[in-house]
This record gives C-alpha cells, structure tokens and sequence, in this order.
C-alpha cells in the first residue's frame, strides 16, 4: 500500500468509500486528446463573444447572490427540449453528475438500491457510494446490448430503487429504443424505483432516433438528464440539467445547496442556448467524423459498434493496451476502458480524426508505402 493509501486509511472514512478510487481519465499533454468525448471543435468565435458580453454583464452584480431558482435558464431549456415541457420540469446543476448525486441524494440512501448495466458510464457506483446506496451490477447480452425483457426482469428481481439506463451508452456508445424504458418503468412499479435515461450524448444520434422525453407525460417516476459539456462544446463550464414531472424537481430542491448555480454559469449556459445553432453545426461535422471512423475500422478489419453518440467503441483487438500506448507513443490518446479486446476513440475533427487512422493503421498493418 502507498503512503498516500496508507495515511488516507488511517482516517475515519466511512466503511463504504473505502478501497475506492476517484473516478478520472488519464490527463497528458499530447497533440491530439480523443479520450474523454468533449467536443474537439470548440466555442465558435460569435459565441465565444456572445459568452464573454453576458459573464461581464452578470459580473457587474457578481456581490449579490443568483437567482436561486435560475429562472430564465429553465425557461430556455424547456424551449430547447421542446415535447411541451414547461421551466417547472426543468432542473440543472453543475454537470449532469450533480444532477445524478442529487436525484440519489433525494431518492437513494441507506436501505436503497440502485441499478445499472455495466459496462456503462463508470461514475454510477461512484455517485452511489458518495450517497451510501447499494449499487447492484445488471448484465447485458454478449453484444453489450440490452433489451425490454432482460432489463425488466432485472429490475423485478432485485427490487431497485433506482435504475441507470445510458442512452446513448458509454462506452458503446448504442442507443435504446423506448421500449427497454417502458418496460423498465413499468416493471419498477413494486419498488417505486425512480428511473433515470441519461442521454449526455443524445445530440448525437442518428436522425428520427428517439428521446425518452416522449415518455415523460404521465410518468412521475421518469428522469432523463442531458448536459450541455458535449454538443454545447461546454465541458469547462459544468451545465447539466433533468426534465421530470415538477413533483421530482421540488424533491430535488430538498437537497440541493443554496445558490448552487453560479451567476457567471446561468449567463455562459444561456448565450450558448441563444447561439445553439451555431453549436449544432459543429455537432453535425462530429457526427460525419463519427461516420467516417466506423467505415475505416471496418476496412481495416475491426469490429466498431454502430455509434449514437460522439465517440466509437471498437473491438477486434488481440492486444488492445498495446494499441493504446502505440497511439500515445503517436501523439494520440484514445481511451483504455477495461474492456477485453476494444478501445473507444472520440470523434475529433477531421485533422484530429485523420492523423487518429492513419495512426491505427501503421499500428496495425504497418507504415503505407510511399505514393510513386
């Protein structure tokens, strides 16, 4: 054990946290960074203006508190959501994980279960442990895929509280159709269990892709998050929000922290739902990138899952770690999720996503011969 290991279980840390580590991607400095799914193309420059007009607006009453409610923000992202949904369906915090550990803060705790597919976003257990609920590990089929029937019965039969269902999932970044939600809600109706569709990446998507928020009316027990780190190119500005019946988010606001969204966060969050269409360019060159990176691995021989989201998981590998430390050695660093036999890219640009393949493919079947 480490000193620091060593001195860290030396205090009275709660039984649960022990052992754990904090969740985290590997942070280097290399040319090209396609590891962790933020948006590689960056704030366009009008935006990036109409950002920097509204923070030096909110500053000039930066001695005063927010507005506690953030009034206007839940406004503009009922209108952004659209489906009818009106501010009072609308919570937000800072990231989407602040969103998640509330709504485990309001409906989890000692005594309760939460629910989740693995392999599936790894902060789950994590955001579970932080608010003492017992996470209990589902299954998927051997394709990482999860049907109606399978997640009912799991969630039947471990009496879940609360279940995580990542649409698109990360990793394998494979959308669910609205069937898996149905059947997940409706077979929670013993346990009450709240569920969750956590669509981060749902801008992403294939067209005509369905959203869980079609299901929402008349399910008060219904959550699905978003964030705007990823198609809103925001990561650094920590913006993630819910839509749920207005009875969760009043429920949410028994645990949230006073003023917990900063005003100079509200301001940067609305310039960019003004300027979303700018944004949501970038998002469709992402998507080409997406594409054209699922078409060259499988000309090179490897197996890509069919991707909603801005990243590809793909397998095929005989040594995968390898693979990654060859592209780091490149100047490329992609994402080691602990999966045997695959790895997961995000989609860059098409500079970033280029230098990427033809990394992989030097990797893989050596250095192309020099054009005559």
């Amino acid at each position: 054990m480490s000193d620091k290991l060593e001195r860290l279980d030396r205090l009275p840390l709660r039984t649960n946290l022990r052992g754990l580590s904090p969740y985290g991607a590997p942070q280097l400095d290399v040319p090209v960074l396609l590891n962790v799914n933020e948006n590689t193309h960056g704030v366009p420059v009008d935006v990036q203006a109409a950002i920097t007009e509204a923070v030096a607006a909110a500053a000039t009453g930066l001695n005063r508190y927010p507005d506690r409610e953030f009034t206007e923000l839940r406004q503009a992202l009922a209108e952004y959501l659209g489906h009818g949904l009106a501010p009072e369906n609308i919570w937000a915090a800072n990231g989407s994980n602040e969103v998640l550990q509330q709504v485990l803060q309001a409906f989890g705790g000692p005594g309760r279960k939460a629910l989740g597919f693995p392999p599936t976003y790894s902060m789950y257990p994590l955001l579970a442990s932080g608010t003492d609920t017992e996470y209990v590990r589902g299954f998927r089929a051997a394709d990482y895929g999860l049907d109606a029937a399978s997640a009912a019965a799991q969630v039947r039969d471990t009496a879940a509280n609360i279940v995580f269902l990542c649409s698109p999932n990360n990793p394998t970044g494979t959308g669910l159709t609205l069937d898996v939600v149905e059947a997940v809600y409706n077979a929670g109706e013993a346990s009450q269990a709240i569920v969750i569709v956590d669509e981060a990446y749902h801008e992403f998507a294939h067209d005509n892709t369905p959203s869980a928020l079609t299901l929402l009316p008349g399910r008060e027990r219904l959550i699905v998050s978003r964030t705007m780190s990823k198609a809103f190119a925001l990561a650094g500005a920590r913006l993630g929000y819910m839509a749920a019946a207005p009875e969760v988010t009043d429920a949410i606001r028994l645990v949230r922290l006073p003023y917990h969204l900063s005003a100079i966060t509200q301001a940067t969050a609305l310039a960019a739902l003004n300027h979303r269409e700018a944004l949501m360019a970038d998002v469709e060159d992402i998507k080409i990138q997406r594409d054209r990176i699922v078409t060259e691995l499988l000309r090179m021989g490897l197996k890509p899952s069919v991707s909603d989201s801005n990243y590809v998981f793909f397998g095929g590998l005989d040594n995968p770690h390898e693979v990654w430390q060859g592209l780091l050695d490149a100047g490329v660093l992609i994402r080691d999720v602990g999966i045997p036999g695959h790895l997961r890219v995000t989609a860059g640009t098409e500079k970033e996503t280029t230098v990427f393949l033809e990394a992989l493919e030097s990797l893989l079947h050596g250095p192309a011969a020099p054009h005559a």
